[in-house]
C-alpha cells in the first residue's frame, strides 16, 4: 500500500526530520511503499502538496509536527496556524486517512486535532504503531484498538493507552529516506539517537509528556550503524537527539565503546546534550574516544535551592566537576542555564554567575522565562495570576502576541527588585510562561574573564541582543562554537 509522510517545519537554519526518517523505515520494513515530501525545502508548500498528492496517490498520509511554537518572548511565533493550514491542503488534495504525530503534536495532541482536519493522531512514537494502522487499512480491518491513537469519540477525542516498544525491535536504520546531505550542507550537522524516555522529575521539560517516563535504550550496535550510515552519505559532524546523553551512564559508556571499536572516533565530530550528573572522567573519556568534541550540560542554575526547585537531582558541584571533567579530555563545553523559575532571586542569580566562573566553560547560554507545557509539573502547579504591571493579560501572552511581555522588559530596570511577577493564563492554558522578573543581570565583562559586572537591561532591548554586546569572547570559544560569544542571552526556554 502507498503511504506518505510529510514533514512540516520549515524553521531555518534547517533541521532534518529524524523521526520521519525513522518511521519511514520501519513502514518499509512492515512491507509498504513510502513516499516523503519534505516541505522544508518547498517555496509553495501549498503548491508541492496539491502536486505531490496528485502523483502518489496514498492510503494513508502521516504528517509531523515538531514544535508547537519558537518558546521566545520576543518573536512569539506559533507554527501551529500553519501546520493546520497545511494539514487543510492535504485534505483538499486527498480522501486518506491523515494522522497527525510527531513531538510538537504529543505535547498538546487533542487541541491540535480538534482544530484540525486530520483523522486522528500518535501520540509518542510512531514507529510501532504507524506501520500496524498501515496493515489494518490495507486489509479494510479497524484500527480503533490501537494504540498510542488519539481518536474521535462523541464530539471529543479518546486516547488510548500509550506503548512504548522496545528499541531492540526497529529495523536498522538505513537513514536514506531524507535528503540527510542536504540538511547537514546547509544546517551544518545531523541527529542521532541512542535511547528514549526519560523518568527525571524536571517541573518544566515536555520530554516525559511526548517520550514517556520509561527509559527504552538502543543497542549501540544498532546506533553505531546508523551513525557508518550516515558517515557513508558524507556527514561527518553530528549531534545527539536524546535528552540528556548519560542517562543511564552506563548506555551513554557502552555506545561510545561501540563507536570506539568500529572505528568511528577518528572519521567523525558529534556533540551531545548531558546532564552534570551522573557524569565522570571516565564517561568523558570514553566519550572523547568515540569522537565526542562538545559537550552541552543542562545545568540550569548554579544556585542549590533552585536546582532542588526546578525538580533537578544534582548540585552546584556537579555542575563544576563536570565541565572539568569534559575540559580535562579536550571536549568544548557549553552550559545552558534557566534564568526566571519560580522562586528566582538576585542572590540565585549571583549564585548562578559565580558557579559559571567556577566551571568556566567555553560557552554558556542563557534562558529567560520557561515555557510552560501541558503536562508539565509546572503546568499542574496551583498559581494564580499576580498582575503588578498594569495590564490586562486576559488576552496577552499567546506566542503570536504577547503585549504584556515587553512590560516585563520594562520592569527589568525598576528602582526595586521585583521577586515575583508570575502569569499564569487560564484562558490560553496551553499558551503561556513563566518569567520572575528582576532589575539587572550579571554579565561577564568583556575587558576580563574573571571579573564580572552587573548591568541593567536598557527599556525594551531586545535580549537576544545582549549577548552580542556583553559577552565575553575567547578564541577557543570562536574555534569551538562557530565563532559565537562565549556568554549568550536569549529569551527561548
Amino acid at each position: 500500500m502507498n503511504v506518505a509522510l510529510i514533514n512540516t517545519n520549515r524553521m531555518q537554519p534547517p533541521v532534518g526530520p529524524i523521526g520521519l526518517d525513522y518511521v519511514a523505515e520501519a513502514v518499509h520494513a512492515a512491507g509498504h511503499s513510502v513516499e516523503l515530501l519534505d516541505l522544508c525545502w518547498e517555496d509553495d508548500p501549498h503548491a508541492a502538496i496539491a502536486g505531490f498528492l496528485k502523483t502518489s496517490d496514498p492510503k494513508l498520509i502521516g504528517i509531523t509536527l515538531r514544535n508547537t511554537d519558537d518558546c521566545a518572548f520576543t518573536s512569539r511565533q506559533s507554527f501551529i496556524s500553519d501546520f493546520l493550514d497545511l494539514t487543510a491542503s492535504v485534505r483538499e488534495n486527498s480522501d486518506a486517512v491523515i494522522v497527525l504525530g510527531g513531538v510538537g503534536f504529543s505535547v498538546m495532541p487533542e487541541a491540535i486535532l480538534a482544530r484540525s482536519k486530520a483523522d486522528c493522531g500518535i501520540w509518542g512514537e510512531g514507529e510501532f504503531v504507524f506501520p500496524e494502522l498501515a496493515n489494518r487499512i490495507y486489509k479494510n480491518q479497524s484500527y480503533d484498538d490501537l494504540p498510542n491513537l488519539i481518536l474521535p469519540d462523541g464530539g471529543l477525542w479518546r486516547r488510548n493507552a500509550l506503548h512504548c516498544g522496545s528499541l531492540s525491535d526497529l529495523p536498522a536504520m538505513s537513514r536514506r529516506w531524507i535528503d540527510n546531505r542536504r540538511y547537514f550542507r546547509l544546517g551544518g550537522q545531523a541527529g542521532f539517537e541512542t535511547r528514549r524516555g526519560c523518568p527525571c522529575p524536571c517541573i518544566y521539560c515536555a520530554d516525559p509528556v511526548a517520550k514517556g517516563k520509561q527509559i527504552r535504550l538502543r543497542p549501540p550496535s544498532a546506533v553505531a550503524h546508523e551513525v557508518e550510515q550516515l558517515l557513508e552519505q558524507g556527514i561527518d559532524a553530528l549531534h545527539t537527539c536524546d535528552g540528556e546523553f548519560n542517562i543511564p551512564g552506563h548506555h551513554a559508556l557502552d555506545v561510545c565503546r561501540e563507536m570506539t571499536r568500529r572505528g568511528l572516533g577518528n572519521k567523525i565530530r558529534w556533540y551531545a546534550y548531558c546532564s552534570p550528573a551522573p557524569f565522570s572522567k571516565e564517561l568523558a573519556r570514553a566519550m572523547r574516544a568515540a569522537g565526542c568534541v562538545g559537550i552541552d550540560f543542562g545545568a540550569d542554575n548554579g544556585s542549590k535551592e533552585m536546582l532542588k526547585s526546578l525538580g533537578r537531582d544534582f548540585g552546584p558541584s556537579d555542575i563544576v566537576n563536570a565541565a572539568r571533567w569534559a575540559k580535562d579530555e579536550g571536549m568544548a563545553v557549553m552550559l545552558d542555564l534557566l534564568l526566571g523559575a519560580p522562586g528566582e532571586t538576585r542572590r540565585s542569580i549571583e549564585q548562578t554567575v559565580e558557579v559559571v566562573q567556577r566551571a568556566d566553560p567555553d560557552r554558556a547560554g542563557v534562558s529567560l522565562g520557561i515555557r510552560v507545557y501541558p503536562g508539565t509539573e509546572l503546568a499542574r502547579t496551583d498559581t494564580r495570576i499576580v498582575l503588578r504591571l498594569g495590564t490586562n493579560l486576559s488576552t496577552a501572552m499567546a506566542p503570536s502576541r504577547a503585549p504584556a511581555i515587553f512590560i516585563l522588559f520594562n520592569a527589568l530596570t525598576a528602582d526595586t527588585f521585583s521577586r515575583a511577577c508570575i502569569f499564569l493564563i487560564e484562558s490560553i492554558p496551553r499558551q503561556y510562561f513563566w518569567l520572575t522578573t528582576f532589575m539587572a543581570y550579571s554579565f561577564f565583562s568583556p575587558a576580563s574573564s574573571n571579573s564580572c559586572t552587573s548591568i541593567a537591561i536598557p527599556r525594551f532591548l531586545p535580549v537576544v541582543e545582549i549577548g552580542l554586546r556583553f559577552a565575553r569572547i575567547s578564541p577557543k570559544a570562536r574555534s569551538a562554537f562557530g565563532g559565537f560569544p562565549a556568554l549568550t542571552f536569549s529569551t527561548i526556554c
